[in-house]
């Protein structure tokens, strides 16, 4: 589980967020634009606080690629509020969504696939919105690059699957798993014993967004191959390298395609998700 952040004040009237996503999350991270001519770094994607809604109250600030209310931003969002959807009777957490129709219909598809794939080993259930009934619902579209806020808010709250970039598995699933309430993994309370930031790489106004945070680690170790963890040069100034893994540098990272086992067995035991719980810890 893990958090990254992003800022820098921006007039409200516009703004223009460039976040580049591909099939693995090292290329998402690592931005290969000799194989990917087509996409933006992500590195590249500048730090912004926007303004959301018509009033200071609804003021949002994007700290890498979760979305934080205003005042918030010192805070643990899931600590500062209960973040976690709640349970249903049948034992199944129920998350309604609403997908734009900005997007193909197989856009619409293989968003759809990465929402199902929850279900196939997790008590989590996408289940699409009725937006007359249900007030609380994930309203995912095309926004300014891959974002999400972390676990459950107010309303209507965003995903944002840009179309050119973000509707990938592992972008999806890692986007769906921040709105569940999970952090980065390069962001682990414990993350100083397996990987090692290197600031003097990372551009200065991104230090945030690679910053060490208090964590529930759920009773899992570090996960090199978490589809929530960041590629090595996430944020790079100078091409370098900004996060290596200890002790072996030659370890891959931010590569997954889809969420590992850990990730798996987090979400069920954050969700307490019984018998999907005991299928996965007998794995």
């Amino acid at each position: 589980m893990c958090l990254v952040f992003l800022h820098v004040l921006v007039c409200p009237q516009s703004f223009t967020i460039t976040i580049s996503g591909s099939h693995t999350n090292e290329e998402m991270n690592e931005g290969l634009s000799k194989t990917i001519p087509s996409f933006v770094r992500k590195e590249s994607m500048p730090s912004l606080s926007v303004f959301v809604g018509k009033n200071v109250s609804d003021q949002v600030m994007l700290i890498g690629d979760i979305a934080v209310p205003y005042g918030l931003q010192n805070a643990d969002p899931c600590t500062a509020r209960s973040c976690l959807w709640p349970k249903a009777k049948d034992g199944n957490v129920y998350v309604p969504y609403r997908i734009s129709n900005q997007y193909s219909q197989r856009e619409k598809c293989i968003i759809k696939k990465g929402l199902k794939s929850f279900a196939k080993c997790t008590c989590v259930r996408f289940i699409p919105a009725n937006c007359k009934r249900q007030r609380n619902f994930l309203d995912i579209k095309s926004d300014k690059g891959c974002y999400s806020y972390l676990g459950r808010q107010e309303g209507p709250q965003v995903v944002s699957l840009e179309r050119e970039g973000c509707v990938y598995q592992s972008t999806i699933q890692h986007e769906l798993l921040h709105a569940l309430g999970f952090k980065h993994e390069q962001s682990r309370s414990d993350r100083d014993l397996h990987v090692r930031i290197l600031l003097r790489n990372v551009d200065p106004q991104r230090y945030g967004s690679l910053r060490k945070v208090n964590t529930n680690n759920l009773g899992t170790p570090y996960d090199y191959n978490s589809v929530m963890h960041y590629g090595r040069y996430a944020f790079s100034r100078n091409g370098q390298p900004t996060i290596v893994p200890i002790p072996n540098p030659n370890v891959c990272i931010g590569r997954a395609t889809e969420m590992s086992a850990n990730d798996i067995l987090r979400v069920n035991r954050l969700y307490k998700c019984g018998m999907f719980l005991q299928w996965v810890e007998s794995i």
